[in-house]
């Protein structure tokens, strides 16, 4: 298994400190609005899902705060998005340092989920005020907010694990993940209630620890009368996402570790 306790050491910090660093500011890197980016990003898709969506389709009718609703799962589904895609090209993409310099190659995956959580925060900054200005109540269940986006994390840094080596390997592997992108977009309840889906389905959709981690999310965030994973189904299913999670971790960290001598000369 990966020692990610090793992170501890001051030299780890700080080599990984200066590629969150140098990941974050050289993707905006000549853009004319720069890390404003980030923002804009989600809040531009949001704008145009709750346009065609919302004011057209009329799809979230009866869901209390549902622009809020809509652009919390938006904002959760970019940092997957963009996390698990930077993860994938991050040793490919950092190929000469690596020949370079013996640095533990999980560092470099890391620091893309970290410049991707920098994101994820800034969004997060603009959903609360976007909640306040809508008159979406504090809840306790705000506490709660914390341990979902550490489960989004390590959903997200195991699939970064995984796709980063097979990348190394097969390039296809972008091209698949983009198409598993747009699918899971569908299978995920990111535009449309979990509720609009027929009851003995909703469980299944469930299993999908993203869907989970959205729901649960807008649930402790939101409303109170979102569908979540503690009552859409028997009580056994709730711990089968986050079993999934624990898999996808144990199972990427050794096929990481496994491949990661082998980086360098395939690169």
């Amino acid at each position: 298994m990966i020692k990610f306790k090793n992170i501890a050491s001051v030299k780890n910090r700080s080599i990984l400190r200066e590629m969150v660093a140098t990941d974050f500011r050289v993707r905006y890197q000549g853009s004319v609005l720069g890390y404003a980016w980030s923002v804009l990003r989600p809040l531009f898709l949001f704008a145009i899902l709750y346009v065609v969506f919302v004011k057209f389709l009329k799809v979230g009718n009866g869901i209390p705060h549902f622009p809020v609703y809509l652009l919390s799962g938006i904002i959760l589904w970019t940092f997957f998005v963009e996390a698990t895609s930077s993860a994938m090209s991050s040793i490919v993409g950092r190929g000469d340092l690596i020949k370079k310099i013996n640095i533990p190659r999980y560092l470099v995956v890391l620091s893309s989920l970290f410049s991707a959580l920098i994101n994820l925060f800034l969004n997060l900054i603009i959903l609360f005020i976007f909640a306040i200005l809508s008159h979406v109540p504090l809840q306790g269940s705000w506490l709660l907010i914390p341990l979902l986006i550490i489960e989004l994390f390590m959903l997200s840094l195991s699939l970064g694990f995984i796709l980063s080596a097979l990348f190394v390997k097969y390039r296809d592997a972008s091209y698949i993940w983009e198409v598993l992108l747009q699918g899971g977009f569908y299978a995920t309840p990111i535009l449309y209630p979990l509720a609009r889906i027929p009851f003995k389905f909703q469980k299944y959709l469930m299993l999908n620890p993203l869907a989970q981690i959205v729901q649960d999310f807008r649930w402790c965030f939101v409303t109170h009368q979102t569908t979540n994973s503690w009552n859409v189904s028997v009580k056994y299913f709730t711990i089968f996402p986050i079993l999934i999670i624990i898999i996808l971790i144990i199972v990427a960290t050794k096929y990481f570790k496994a491949q990661s001598p082998y980086f360098a000369e395939n690169i």
